[in-house]
């Protein structure tokens, strides 16, 4: 089999877990242990599991792959499992079933899969392990913890809506240190001083470039086809407000990076704005945010930065 090189794909690590819905199959785990998990999954091996909080993300990102070539996917997504070979059959036919072009995958009986990330050139893991994400996330890694229940999608819908806070995400957390440390006042005269140098990039910064990428096929293919959709809007929702704004938007102007919208939102509530936004996938540091959006926004907590550390 000839080589196959991820150096200039966008590549995304998911586990099952936030693939898909392993509710029921997670209960069994707990209550009646491994054994009876493996038992359950081999007598459930043609059953479909239902789609999990990031499949629609998922799903929507791979349909980008139309704008590479036949047999050069844009995008990349791996799956990454705690679950052994045998037990993965249940997630390999699921995502057979659901007609997702996903057929790579790594299978680790229990070990944490994210040590994987940098060999297979990952900006993003996602999992609903809270632990398997801190301890990428300590390692430096772009991982991120699904919230929340499934989420119906409309399929109807062409568009992928992409979601990102900005400090702790993608920017460096240094900022919310000095509003951590000094109040709102001092972090908004620590910002105007500070407008025109850049932030240190954050964990995500490396992805959202990744989806910049593929943003610009999507305008060299309506060059020459006028009527082909923009299917890929990127926000920025931040509770940030002028003047802290402008060293935002000259950051991501100074990393070559772009957003579609941006969402200054100085302390309102943010699940209001993802209500209309309709993300199919929102990055937050902060889980106080994502308790509230997650009701109705499939949500990720990045635990990045010095908030996260207790």
């Amino acid at each position: 089999m000839p080589s196959y090189d991820l150096a200039n794909r966008l590549v995304v690590g998911v586990a099952s877990s936030a693939l898909f819905d392993l509710r029921e199959s997670d209960a069994v785990f707990r209550e009646q242990g491994e054994e009876a998990y493996r038992a359950h999954q081999e007598e459930n091996v043609d059953n479909t599991l239902r789609p999990g909080v990031a499949f629609a993300f998922i799903r929507r990102l791979l349909s980008l792959n139309d704008l590479g070539e036949p047999g050069d996917p844009l995008v990349e997504v791996i799956i990454l499992s705690r679950n052994d070979p045998d037990t993965g059959l249940r997630v390999m036919r699921s995502i057979e079933a659901h007609e997702l072009p996903v057929s790579r995958a790594v299978f680790m009986q229990g070990r944490s899969p994210y040590a994987f990330m940098t060999a297979l050139n990952m900006s993003l893991f996602l999992s609903a392990n809270g632990d398997d994400v801190r301890e990428a996330v300590a390692a430096g890694l772009p991982a991120g913890h699904v919230l929340g229940s499934s989420y119906a999608d409309d399929l109807d819908d062409p568009e992928l809506r992409i979601a990102f806070d900005f400090d702790g995400v993608l920017a460096s957390d240094a900022a919310e240190q000095v509003y951590q440390s000094g109040g709102l006042e001092e972090f908004r005269a620590h910002e105007t001083r500070n407008a025109a140098t850049p932030h240190d990039p954050g964990p995500l910064r490396d992805f959202l470039a990744g989806v910049n990428r593929i943003q610009r096929r999507e305008e060299e293919r309506r060059r020459t086809d006028p009527d082909h959709p923009s299917r890929i809007h990127v926000s920025i929702v931040t509770a940030r407000a002028a003047p802290a704004h402008e060293r935002a938007v000259r950051s991501l102007k100074q990393w070559g990076v772009t957003v579609n919208g941006a969402f200054f939102l100085g302390g309102i509530d943010k699940s209001a704005v993802m209500t209309v936004l309709r993300p199919h996938i929102f990055f937050d540091d902060q889980v106080t945010h994502l308790q509230s959006t997650s009701r109705t926004t499939p949500s990720v907590h990045i635990p990045f930065g010095r908030i996260n550390e207790t």
